[in-house]
């Protein structure tokens, strides 16, 4: 049977139906993992043993009624920086190559006790720092549409494992726009859930007042079912919010009458590709034939959005890769003459350019004499885009725009540029700033049949609207269905 025509609910529906176990489910994707990850380089570990182990448990749990959750047994995988208890988690760097966390993150738990079964953990930028997943100390991921492109990052690998069909649905990680860009390149769903909505206990830090976990998924009913499990208040999260739970049972319906949709035309303008910007007005039209009612204004403080967050995120990484000092845990030297030399030779080699390149421009906004110019002022901007939003949902439940001004580009084509790179998070980034949830969904495909995708956003703990837009597009178009020429391939 062709498992890559289902969505991850479908195939959790097939396994209570007896129609296929999930020990079945589990070789079967395995065994696209090894045909096709060679090539595309999603993982950085694959679990074959454990997770033929675990799905064997599970299936034993669900045939004895003891596990009914709608994704019990179904194949799935994680971003390699949330925690899993005894296997390795490396974010994508040399600095913890061998590093075994003694516990699971709050969502990896909770995936557990709803019967996941998890294959591996997924290649993503070093330390979550980059927009193309070529940071990598394990090398690039490659884009299942296009072996030559990048997927898109920091979550590269989460989005095209869920293309490649290695995996149902997985978990990354959004900083700013790391979720939600590589779900548009690669032509699959995700959510960035609204700060404080999932737990970030387990999910190691890049910046910690813009890092949210959340789901990527063949659609975006697959990842409402996911974001609905790893949510909720953690007590070992102080960030996590008290009392806020979702409810997605009236969100699917193709009824948009009476949605008021907000259309930014400054996003529009100069530095949007036309073969994006095409296909996201055109996935406007279709929003506007299920009822719902679009309407042009103008949202000029998100041009600073791109300074704003860059200072911000800089600075709280600086803070938060200080740990990472060749003493604790994680690659050290080993031929060090003095304290000082194990620092510096520790951390010179084991980061990355990139990384390197963050710290020491959050290190410089945070030093005597800068902090006040750069840092101190960037907080002040991030308050006025906030308040930029808040005026905006006034008059519209939600705001659509693309979520990247280009399709996947080559492999090393912006990897010299880092300006460049920074600008491709454009659209983004203020999401993360004002602390707001996001949906990406395919609308299209631009130059070289790359795909699309569009990003809706909402005031603060609205994803129950956005899954409902975003459903209704999705059950009245096909985007999200066409699958890269690797997987036909194999099927």
């Amino acid at each position: 049977m062709d498992f890559s025509t289902k969505t991850a609910l479908e195939l959790g529906q097939m396994i209570k139906n007896k129609e296929v176990s999930s020990v079945e489910l589990t070789k079967d994707f395995l065994a696209n993992i090894k045909k096709t990850d060679e090539k595309i380089n999603a993982y950085i570990t694959v679990l074959e043993d454990e997770a033929l182990a675990r799905a064997a448990a599970v299936q034993a749990k669900i045939d004895s009624g003891e596990l009914t959750a709608p994704l019990a047994g179904v194949p799935m995988a994680i971003k390699d920086n949330i925690c899993t208890k005894d296997i390795l988690t490396t974010c994508g760097s040399k600095m913890l190559y061998n590093f075994k966390p003694v516990y699971n993150a709050t969502v990896t738990e909770r995936l557990l006790n709803n019967g996941a079964v998890v294959l591996g953990k997924l290649n993503m930028d070093e330390f979550a720092m980059g927009g193309s997943t070529e940071t990598s100390y394990f090398g690039a991921a490659h884009n299942p549409f296009d072996l030559e492109r990048v997927t898109g990052g920091s979550s590269g690998g989460s989005a095209a494992s869920v293309a490649a069909d290695e995996c149902a649905y997985s978990l990354g990680s959004d900083t700013g726009g790391s979720i939600r860009q590589p779900c548009s390149f690669c032509g699959v769903s995700g959510i960035k859930p609204t700060y404080g909505a999932v737990s970030r206990f387990g999910l190691v830090a890049f910046a910690s007042s813009l890092d949210q976990i959340g789901p990527v998924g063949r659609d975006i009913r697959d990842c409402a079912e996911v974001l609905s499990v790893i949510s909720g208040h953690d007590p070992k999260d102080s960030t996590s919010v008290k009392g806020k739970t979702f409810d997605f049972s009236q969100s699917f319906t193709k009824d948009l009458k009476g949605v008021k949709i907000g259309l930014p035309t400054n996003y529009f303008g100069k530095g949007l590709d036309e073969d994006v910007k095409k296909p996201v007005l055109e996935a406007v039209e279709t929003l506007k034939k299920l009822g719902a009612q679009v309407e042009e204004f103008e949202m000029t403080i998100v041009d600073y959005a791109i300074p704003t967050y860059y200072v911000l995120a800089c600075a709280e990484a600086s803070s938060n890769l200080s740990r990472y000092d060749g003493i604790k845990y994680g690659y050290r030297r080993k031929d060090c003459e003095d304290l000082l030399d194990v620092y510096y030779t520790s951390r010179s080699e084991g980061f990355g350019m990139e990384v390197k390149r963050r710290i020491m421009l959050g290190s410089f906004v945070l030093s005597s004499g800068y902090y006040d110019a750069y840092y101190n002022k960037s907080l002040k901007v991030r308050g006025l885009i906030k308040k930029s939003f808040d005026q905006a949902f006034n008059d519209y439940d939600m705001i659509i725009s693309p979520v990247a001004p280009t399709v996947a580009y080559k492999i090393g084509e912006n990897s010299s540029d880092p300006l460049k790179m920074y600008l491709g998070d454009i659209y983004t980034v203020s999401v993360n700033l004002a602390g707001l949830p996001g949906v990406s969904v395919p609308c299209g495909f631009g130059r070289g049949d790359m795909p699309v995708g569009f990003q809706l956003i909402g005031p603060a703990f609205s994803e129950a609207k956005l899954v409902k837009a975003a459903y209704a597009f999705q059950q009245s178009t096909d985007f999200h269905t066409k699958k890269p020429a690797i997987v036909k391939e194999g099927n």
